[in-house]
């Protein structure tokens, strides 16, 4: 017994351990939240064999998908999901694709990336061909970059806000400064004329005294 619990006790203090660190046993899931098909690309009136598929993976075939112009919602708790895991910081090539008896129809492939996942759901629109919703709640961390993003534009706005409000500070203190000498200089001026005016009429008022008692020349 205590050769068969020693293993199990070490399994469990492996699992709490990697599952402590960040990033460690993090899945990313995606399932499909929904598809509608516009087209089908069958020349025969039969029901289309519709599948998902990543490069490198098994196909994901789609059985409920068979009608065009038809809304097919999923829980994510279908036997055939989840359609893939995805990578923290690498994008899968996928697609939607409709079985041939010759070569597969393709309806389109894309690079189907963690970081396009907003609120932990991504929308892909093909025209002509079908629109799909992809859920997967992990991804819905990388869309902090988007907001960071929008942060960092209000940072940078708020930042040029303060450097045009240095600047003008700058330029009113400079004109203040400005003025402040062209007025002290004005009041210079004035006060000297103000005071050869009054060295002038001293000048002549002593002239006057000087004719009244006789003492001019």
């Amino acid at each position: 017994m205590r050769r068969t619990r020693f293993p199990r006790l070490l399994f469990l203090f492996s699992f709490a351990l990697l599952s402590s660190i960040p990033g460690i046993l993090s899945t990313r899931f995606v399932t499909l939240g929904s598809i509608e098909l516009f087209n089908t690309h069958e020349w025969l009136p039969s029901k289309p064999t519709i599948y998902f598929h990543c490069k490198g993976e098994n196909k994901t075939i789609l059985p409920d998908v068979k009608e065009t112009n038809l809304l097919y919602v999923f829980k994510g708790e279908e036997s055939w999901q989840p359609l893939t895991e995805l990578p923290d910081k690498k994008c899968k090539r996928c697609g939607f694709y409709e079985k041939d008896i010759l070569n597969d129809d393709v309806y389109d492939e894309w690079e189907l990336c963690s970081d396009e996942f907003v609120g932990g759901e991504s929308i892909h629109f093909k025209d002509n061909e079908f629109n799909a919703t992809f859920i997967c709640a992990e991804c819905a961390a990388s869309s902090g970059s988007t907001h960071s993003s929008i942060s960092d534009t209000k940072n940078d706005g708020k930042k040029s806000n303060v450097v045009l409000l240095i600047i003008i500070c700058l330029l009113a203190s400079v004109l203040t400064a400005l003025g402040g000498v062209a007025v002290y200089r004005y009041w210079q001026k004035r006060k000297r004329e103000q005071d050869q005016m009054r060295f002038l009429k001293l000048f002549e008022e002593g002239d006057d005294i000087e004719d009244e008692l006789g003492l001019g020349i």
